[in-house]
């Protein structure tokens, strides 16, 4: 029997490129996707793309009833415009969605300890510390505990990328013959990714960078 492990998916290129390490490595993979009310619900549409491309088990969790909680954010308030720009310029801390993370790794934790799961696939890496805290490493050990200790089954959250930037990402990806032309990025949501938003910006560094051939279709190209 394979181990199982749950891995949060979005739909982008870090989240992809996990989910194909963990088949890679022979786990029994089980995606799960969140619809918290962002404006880029498009990254969920590439999800199920993607795992319906691999034949595996996709679930998504309808959160929309908290977004007024949490609409101090440009991805769930569509009031506030989208910022562009380099992803590490403190203009992006507008992008920040309340709790978000801690909030889908409980959800992705009860769902894998009622799989008796070995651990869920979290894809935070390096490039996201600057302005999201609930990338870090000291989150990270800090969830990881509490996960662990959630329950008399015991998760692991394994965090491969922790130290990855995102051109290592790209280029495992690329090893791995990821479709990153299914994948999105672009926090706008809009038929193409729009080119100029700090996920954006990062996306085509990171290929830029690993010298890997940029899939994507921009708008401002």
């Amino acid at each position: 029997m394979k181990d199982k492990v749950v891995v949060l998916f979005s739909g982008g290129m870090d989240s992809a490129t996990l989910l194909y390490h963990f088949m890679d490595i022979g786990k029994d993979v089980h995606a799960l996707g969140i619809n918290y009310g962002q404006r880029h619900i498009k990254e969920l549409i590439a999800a199920s793309e993607i795992t319906q491309k691999l034949g595996v088990p996709y679930e998504i969790v309808d959160l929309r009833s908290i977004t007024k909680l949490i609409n101090t954010s440009s991805l769930v308030n569509q009031n506030i415009p989208v910022p562009e720009g380099h992803y590490e310029e403190t203009s992006m801390k507008i992008t920040v969605v309340p709790n978000r993370n801690m909030i889908l790794l409980s959800i992705a934790a009860a769902w894998a300890i009622a799989l008796k799961a070995e651990g869920i696939g979290y894809a935070a890496h390096a490039g996201d510390h600057a302005i999201y805290a609930d990338c870090r490493p000291e989150f990270i050990k800090a969830i990881s505990n509490a996960i662990f200790l959630a329950d008399d089954h015991k998760i692991k959250l394994f965090t491969p990328f922790q130290d990855f930037s995102k051109a290592d990402i790209c280029l495992l990806g690329n090893k791995l013959n990821v479709p990153f032309s299914l994948t999105w990025s672009c926090y706008k949501g809009e038929q193409k990714h729009c080119g100029k938003c700090g996920t954006c910006v990062e996306r085509k560094e990171a290929f830029h960078l690993a010298k890997v051939k940029d899939p994507s279709s921009y708008d401002s190209e």
